[in-house]
């Protein structure tokens, strides 16, 4: 069994960073989905902790954008997964790992918008140019790949519906299942019940983060769940999510975590 973890930290300060990474620590999952990361001293205490506990961390240059990671304790197997067409290269982060078979798992973190010209067309070059990357990647890397993270969007069918959301938006989740990929929580309880990730200030509920899957692993996968854990702690205000596969896999020799106030980066 091989299990990961999605979860938006939020730009963590340093408080809530030590918060995240007991919490984190007590985790069995074997990779983490970092998203909504940043240059702030929380993301870069959070970071340096796994890599010193012996943990593959993956961290695209962000300059000074919001971001997303990829902490590993399965071994890599080759150097990290380059999507440089992204038009934000710092919001996603990808590297294949060594499992049987052999799997590529891409955390992404899409941008935010208000009602403003400027952030809409933002966002959407985002969505469209991370469509394009995975459907150019090679088709057993396509295929065997994880995609997970905070997408920023919701369905066409989202319970409740919500307006405001825009075509392009809808087509991010519509356009992945054109290409083969599998939504694992729908893919596990197809009739419901209808999760929410992330709770708006009238206390409407949006799913933002999930987990996909090519193709050849959808007879892999073996559990989905959302665990409010991170909210109902402080933590973040979004929900995490934990994907379950059935794979082989090679772990790095890593540590337990220290506990925070035993790290100093500075």
């Amino acid at each position: 069994m091989v299990a990961a973890l999605t979860v938006n930290i939020g730009a963590a300060s340093m408080t809530r960073a030590e918060m995240l990474l007991r919490w984190l620590a007590g985790r069995p999952e074997d990779i983490f989905l970092l998203t909504e990361t940043s240059a702030g001293s929380g993301t870069a205490y959070i970071l340096e902790a796994f890599r010193r506990a012996g943990y593959a961390v993956i961290k695209t240059p962000d300059d000074g954008e919001r971001g997303a990671a990829l902490v590993s304790r399965i071994s890599l197997a080759g150097p990290p997964l380059l999507l440089p067409e992204v038009s934000i290269p710092g919001r996603v982060a990808a590297a294949g790992l060594d499992t049987t078979p052999r799997t590529w798992f891409l955390s992404v973190y899409v941008p935010s918008r208000d009602r403003s010209a400027d952030k809409t067309a933002r966002k959407e070059l985002f969505i469209a140019s991370l469509l394009k990357a995975v459907a150019e990647l090679p088709a057993e890397q396509r295929g065997h790949l994880v995609i997970g993270g905070d997408y920023n969007v919701i369905a066409a069918g989202h319970t409740p519906p919500h307006p405001g959301f825009l075509p392009f938006e809808y087509g991010l989740l519509d356009t992945l299942s054109a290409q083969g990929f599998i939504d694992t929580y729908d893919h596990c309880y197809p009739a419901g019940p209808h999760p929410h990730s992330w709770i708006g200030r009238t206390g409407a509920g949006y799913r933002y983060d999930y987990f996909h899957v090519g193709a050849a692993l959808a007879g892999h996968i073996s559990g989905c769940a959302y665990l409010h854990q991170t909210r109902d702690l402080g933590l973040t205000d979004h929900a995490a999510v934990r994907l379950e596969l059935g794979l082989d896999a090679v772990r790095l020799p890593y540590r337990n975590l220290a506990e925070p106030e035993e790290i100093a980066l500075f």
